[in-house]
């Protein structure tokens, strides 16, 4: 981040040229702008997560000066759009699209089913860790929760995914 240094131990607010916040802006959803999605679209679906990932960073801009100070900023726009999500949604039941046949080889035909039926928090952290490859470190920074709720989140969606899916381990 480029901060006018006259004024960066003055007391006063740092001043940010038009420039620094539309690259600084641009560099924030550059590096965190996919996960966002993700995790909306683990929370609301496919549809409504990448919409309202575009609404959270809409707003994100409109906001960038309080938005870019905070401790978790990605963690913010998450929030921001996951409440616009649910704002929207006409019914709290999250849609996976169904496995098309020529994928059922590669993919549990039930397992959209099986995702929805978690409650949000177990679907967030299964569909990141597991889907996407997240750390829980990663999930627990973003819901700014601690690891060990994410670990008790992930255990306890696995679990249920696998007796409802008939799953042996």
């Amino acid at each position: 981040m480029s901060l006018d240094r006259a004024n960066l131990y003055s007391g006063e607010p740092a001043v940010l040229s038009d420039e620094t916040t539309q690259q600084d802006f641009s560099e924030f959803v550059g590096a965190n702008e996919r996960n966002i999605r993700q995790a909306l679209t683990a929370s609301l679906g496919p549809d409504l997560g990448r919409d309202a990932t575009a609404e959270a960073l809409a707003y994100t801009w409109e906001h960038w000066d309080r938005v870019r100070a905070m401790d978790n900023p990605s963690g913010y726009v998450y929030r921001i759009g996951l409440n616009w999500g649910r704002g929207q949604a006409k019914r709290r039941d999250v849609l996976f699209p169904t496995v098309a046949a020529e994928a059922a080889e590669w993919v549990e035909p039930g397992l959209p089913d099986a995702l929805a039926a978690l409650s949000e928090k177990q679907r967030v952290v299964v569909f990141l860790v597991h889907g996407h490859g997240w750390s829980l470190g990663e999930v627990a920074n973003l819901l700014e929760v601690s690891k060990g709720t994410v670990q008790t989140h992930m255990e306890r969606g696995m679990s249920r995914l696998r007796r409802r899916l008939k799953v042996d381990t």
